[in-house]
C-alpha cells in the first residue's frame, strides 16, 4: 500500500476528470499527476532523500494537496504544520524532526526569517503561489516548469509517510508517525463505511494541515473523487462553493455545521447536492442535528471518532444512526462501532477488557495504530501495550458495540475541533511571574463544543488581570489554546497525594450535562 496508488488509478482510468477545483482554476488527474512528477522531481534536484521531511506552512488550495503527493512521489516525509501555532511552536516541529524543506503561501511569508534564525536545519524554503517568490525563496511554480517528470518512488507498507504533531500531555508536542499504509488502510475503512462513494465531489473547507482532512482526502482519492478547496472555513464563501461546485461530501466540525445551518444567508443556497457530512471532535447536539438535516435534506450525516495516533479514525457513527429509528435507541449520542478496519475495547488500568457497560479507557489495535512517537521510545511505550493504542478517553460499550465516550483520563480540552493539553496552558501560565499555580479545565461552549478555562493562584503581593493573562499566553501559543476565561483562587483544591482536583474544579461548569465532556 502506497498513498500514491489511487493517483496512478485515477490517471489511468479517468485522466481527463476534473480532480481538483480551486478558485475558479481545475485540474485533471492527468495535470495533477505530471505536476506531482515534475514537483517531485525539482525537490530531489534541491537535494531531497529519502525520509527527508518537508513541511508546509499554508491555507488551504490545490498546492496542498499536490504538496502531500509530490512529496510521497519523492520519497520524502510530510509535516504539515498547524497554521495557528505560535513562531514558537512552528519552529519546535521543525526543529525536533529535522525539517530540512518548507513550503509557504502568500499568508506565512512574514515568519520566514524568524523561522530561519531559529531553525538552524532549514535550509530550503519554497514559495508557494500565483506570482513571483519574494527574496531567495524558490517557487514552486518554477520547480514544476523546469524539471522532467521523476518516477515515483513507491515508498510504501510500514514506510513513514507523515509526523504529524499532537499537543502534548508532557508540555510539548508530539510527532505521531504515520506509515503509509496507516493512512492507506484509514482511507479504505472510510470508503468501507459508506462515507464516501464513487462521483463524490469533495469540499476541503477544514484545514488541510489537519490529519482529519488529510484522511478526507485520501478516502476521497481511494474512489476517484473530485476535490474543491477553498482556503479556509467562512460560512458564506462555503455555501456558495457547495452550491456552485455542486459539493456532494464534506467533513466538518460541530461548530462549522452550526455556523452553516444558522446562517442567515443560507436560505439562499441551494444544498440539495450534498449526500455525506462527516464531523468528528465531539457528538452532535440534537437541536443542532434537527436543524442540520432539515438545511441539508439530501445529506446522511456520520461521526468519526479517533485521534492522530490511530491516522484518525477507530469508530464511526453511521447515517443510520443520526435518523429516527437510531436515535430511538439513544445511539445518536454514542460515537459509533469500531471501523471495519478496527478493533476496540474497554479496558481497565490493567488492560484487562471490562463487561459491557463498565467504564474503562478506550483501547483500539489494528493496522491504523501509528508506528509511534517521533524519537520518543518511552511515550510510545506508554501508550502502545500489546498491540492496542490507549487513547486516554474513558468510555464504556453498550451490548451491540457501541462505544460512549464517558470522560477523559489525558488531561485534554477539545475546542472547535482542536485538541489543547492542560499541561501546555498551565506551563504557559505559570512561566509570567505574578503566577504561583495554575489549573486548566474544560468548561461548556455553546459555539466550540467546550472552552479553554484557567484557574490562577497569584503569586504572594502580585497583581495580574485576566486579560493579562490571557494576553502573555497568545504570545507563546496558539491563540485557540489561550484561556478565554480565568478565576483566581486564593488555593488549589488537593487530593491526599497533593494531586490537584480538576474534577472538582471543572465540576459546577457541568450541572445539567449528561457527560463531563464533549
Amino acid at each position: 500500500m502506497y498513498l500514491t496508488q489511487n493517483l496512478h488509478n485515477s490517471i489511468q482510468q479517468t485522466p481527463d476528470k476534473v480532480a481538483t477545483v480551486f478558485q475558479g482554476r481545475q485540474r485533471t488527474f492527468a495535470e495533477i499527476g505530471e505536476r506531482v512528477a515534475r514537483f517531485a522531481a525539482g525537490l530531489r534536484a534541491l537535494g531531497l532523500q529519502a525520509g527527508d521531511r518537508i513541511s508546509m506552512l499554508a491555507l488551504n488550495s490545490d498546492w496542498y494537496l499536490e504538496y502531500y503527493l509530490a512529496t510521497y512521489w519523492a520519497g520524502g516525509v510530510v509535516n504539515p504544520i498547524n497554521t495557528r501555532w505560535s513562531v514558537e511552536e512552528i519552529s519546535y516541529a521543525l526543529n525536533d524532526c529535522g525539517s530540512r524543506f518548507l513550503i509557504v503561501d502568500d499568508t506565512f511569508i512574514g515568519v520566514v526569517d524568524e523561522l530561519r534564525s531559529q531553525c538552524p536545519e532549514l535550509g530550503t524554503v519554497i514559495h508557494v503561489g500565483d506570482g513571483p517568490p519574494p527574496g531567495d525563496l524558490y517557487s514552486w511554480e518554477t520547480l514544476v516548469a523546469d524539471n522532467p517528470p521523476a518516477e515515483d518512488a513507491l515508498r510504501g507498507g510500514d514506510d513513514l509517510a507523515g509526523i504529524y504533531y499532537t499537543s502534548g500531555t508532557t508540555g510539548k508536542p508530539k510527532g505521531a508517525m504515520l506509515s503509509h499504509g496507516n493512512i492507506f488502510i484509514n482511507a479504505v475503512g472510510m470508503a468501507a463505511e459508506g462515507l464516501v462513494r464513487r462521483g463524490y465531489v469533495g469540499l476541503h473547507s477544514a484545514p488541510m494541515f489537519h490529519l482529519a482532512d488529510g484522511a478526507f482526502m485520501n478516502a476521497m482519492f481511494s474512489v476517484g473523487g473530485c476535490h474543491v478547496m477553498v482556503p479556509a472555513f467562512e460560512p458564506v464563501s462555503v455555501l456558495q462553493t457547495i452550491a456552485q461546485e455542486r459539493v456532494s461530501a464534506m467533513l466538518l466540525v460541530p461548530t462549522m455545521i452550526q455556523m452553516l445551518v444558522d446562517h442567515p444567508e443560507r436560505g439562499n443556497y441551494d444544498l440539495s447536492s450534498v449526500h455525506s457530512v462527516m464531523y468528528g471532535a465531539s457528538p452532535i447536539a440534537e437541536g443542532l442535528l434537527d436543524r442540520a438535516m432539515a438545511a441539508f435534506p439530501s445529506a446522511g450525516f456520520a461521526q468519526a471518532y479517533g485521534m492522530t495516533e490511530l491516522s484518525p479514525v477507530a469508530t464511526v457513527l453511521t447515517a443510520e444512526m443520526h435518523r429516527e429509528e437510531g436515535r430511538k435507541t439513544g445511539r445518536h449520542r454514542s460515537n459509533g462501532r469500531a471501523m471495519v478496519t478496527a478493533e476496540v475495547r474497554i479496558v481497565d488500568e490493567h488492560d484487562n477488557e471490562l463487561p459491557r457497560g463498565q467504564v474503562g479507557e478506550i483501547v483500539s489495535r489494528g493496522p491504523h495504530v501509528m508506528l509511534g512517537y517521533w524519537n520518543k521510545p518511552e511515550a510510545t511505550a506508554e501508550a502502545i501495550r500489546d498491540g492496542w493504542m490507549h487513547t486516554g478517553d474513558g468510555g464504556w460499550m453498550d451490548e451491540a458495540g457501541f462505544v460512549f465516550v464517558a470522560d477523559r483520563i489525558k488531561d485534554m480540552i477539545i475546542t472547535g475541533g482542536e485538541n489543547v493539553y492542560s499541561l501546555e496552558v498551565e506551563n504557559c501560565l505559570a512561566s509570567h511571574p505574578a503566577v504561583a499555580q495554575a489549573a486548566v479545565v474544560a468548561i461548556p461552549s455553546e459555539q466550540w463544543g467546550e472552552a479553554v478555562h484557567a484557574f490562577v493562584v497569584r503569586a504572594r503581593d502580585a497583581s495580574v488581570s485576566a486579560e493579562e493573562l490571557m494576553a502573555h499566553c497568545k504570545q507563546h501559543i496558539a491563540g485557540y489554546k489561550c484561556p478565554r476565561s480565568v478565576d483566581f483562587i486564593d488555593a488549589m483544591p488537593l487530593s491526599g497525594a497533593g494531586k490537584v482536583l480538576k474534577r472538582q474544579l471543572r465540576a459546577p461548569f457541568w450541572v445539567g450535562h449528561t457527560r463531563n465532556v464533549e
